[in-house]
């Protein structure tokens, strides 16, 4: 038995050698034939996009601006004189009056000292009667030539003395009359207070920079906010004009509009450091929406353009030309075609230079497209046919590579047919036995 085995094995080492050379030899050969074979040409297929037409229309030049709620005054109500604060007559965010009462400081030593004023005036009085009395006899002996001259002049002086002690009496009345008129504090400017500063029995001094209570005026109010440089020149012309310029204040997020007001003031210098103007709008703010100190989005209407060629935003594109879009030519393809840009509201843009009313662009799709390609509108129904053709073509052009595929393994099959076969020796063990 294992005579009859033992010949197969040198046969099937002379059909490996036979094999190996075989295979060096179809390695070249395949290698040239993958290298010189040649792709199949695909069709240039049309790209789907979405076009639009250039329009005319208005377009609202604005400015938009981050802004401030700036109160038309801030008062903070400082003590003019000293002393314990007895009474506070208001409530913590109330609404007061110009000339509403505050606060009362405790009166009774300016009452005292104007007391004391008012005996000393009645004292200086009494001395300048006589002495206006004794200049009048002096007067009538000096007629007479019975009275010294210098006595005479003297006594002049005298009356003139008392008359000022008089006068110097009644200033510090007066200046009492004012204390009295401080200890009674009152609010200089209508607006809404602020929380207590002072509790009643504290000891106030007219040097305390605390203050009383701060107001606030909220109605009208004012939000002040920058522009650029370059926009001020169209600005101040409108306001020379005579116009206008309305003001928008947004919430923070630009969720929702606050109010509506209008441009009133320009400042008079320019930022060096940032190359900006503060201006300041004003509110009527009857609803209180404007909060002091709150920050806005502000939006500035400048003017308003007319006839302007507009088309969407999505079809402007920003690349190595510029500014430009994807114009639709009369033959189904594209070009790109620089363009000048204007102000936009976010869904328009203004288009000063370079398209004309009635001309497509493209506005969706436009990552695909290159200058001179092919599309196809998405509106066309043909668009859907045109992709299944592709398809269809790219099922074609696959058909060449399979059939090449099988040749080649057709190829090998004849050069290595399944002779050598490892189950001869089985078959032949089996014949034996």
């Amino acid at each position: 038995m294992s005579e009859a085995v033992s010949p197969p094995p040198k046969r099937s080492r002379r059909g490996l050698v036979i094999f190996v050379a075989i295979v060096l030899v179809l390695i070249p050969l395949v290698a040239m034939h993958v290298l010189t074979r040649k792709k199949p040409a695909r069709e240039n297929t049309a790209i789907v996009v979405t076009v639009a037409s250039a329009t005319l229309g208005s377009m609202p030049v604005t400015l938009s601006e981050l802004g401030t709620v700036t109160p038309t005054a801030t008062v903070t109500v400082l003590p003019q004189l000293s002393g314990y604060l007895t009474e506070v007559g208001y409530h913590e965010g109330q609404e007061v009056q110009k000339g509403q009462f505050l606060a009362q400081i405790d009166p009774r030593q300016y009452q005292i000292s104007k007391q004391q004023a008012q005996a000393t005036l009645a004292k200086d009085r009494a001395s300048l009667a006589q002495a206006r009395a004794d200049l009048a006899r002096y007067t009538q002996l000096n007629e007479r030539k019975s009275i010294a001259q210098q006595t005479f002049a003297d006594q002049q002086f005298l009356v003139q003395q008392d008359e000022a002690a008089v006068q110097a009496d009644l200033a510090n009345i007066a200046q009492f009359d004012l204390d009295l008129a401080y200890c009674r504090i009152t609010a200089p400017i209508a607006g809404k207070v602020g929380l207590r500063l002072v509790d009643p029995g504290n000891y106030v001094t007219a040097s305390s920079s605390t203050g009383i209570v701060v107001i606030t005026a909220v109605k009208p109010t004012t939000v002040q906010f920058t522009v650029p440089q370059d926009a001020l020149a169209s600005i101040v012309q409108r306001m020379n004009s005579g116009a206008k310029l309305p003001v928008t204040a947004y919430s923070s997020d630009n969720a929702r509009e606050i109010a509506t007001g209008t441009l009133y003031a320009i400042s008079n210098q320019m930022a060096t450091a940032t190359g900006t103007v503060t201006l300041r709008a004003t509110f009527a703010n009857d609803d209180e929406a404007l909060f002091p100190n709150e920050f806005v989005n502000v939006k500035l209407l400048v003017d308003t353009m007319s006839n302007a060629v507009l088309v969407p935003t999505a079809a402007v594109q920003t690349g190595a030309p510029g500014d430009y879009v994807y114009l639709v030519n009369a033959n189904g393809t594209v070009s790109v075609h620089k363009v000048k840009l204007g102000p936009s509201d976010g869904r328009n843009t203004v288009i000063l230079s370079g398209l004309a009313a009635g001309n497509q662009v493209v506005t969706d799709g436009t990552d695909r497209l290159s200058d001179g390609a092919k599309i196809e509108p998405a509106h066309a129904k043909p668009a859907a046919a045109g992709v299944n053709g592709a398809s269809g073509a790219g099922g074609a052009a696959a058909k060449p590579e399979a059939a090449s595929e099988s040749g080649f393994k057709r190829l090998l099959q004849r050069v290595f047919p399944p002779a050598a076969k490892p189950a001869a020796p089985a078959s032949s063990s089996a014949a034996s036995s």
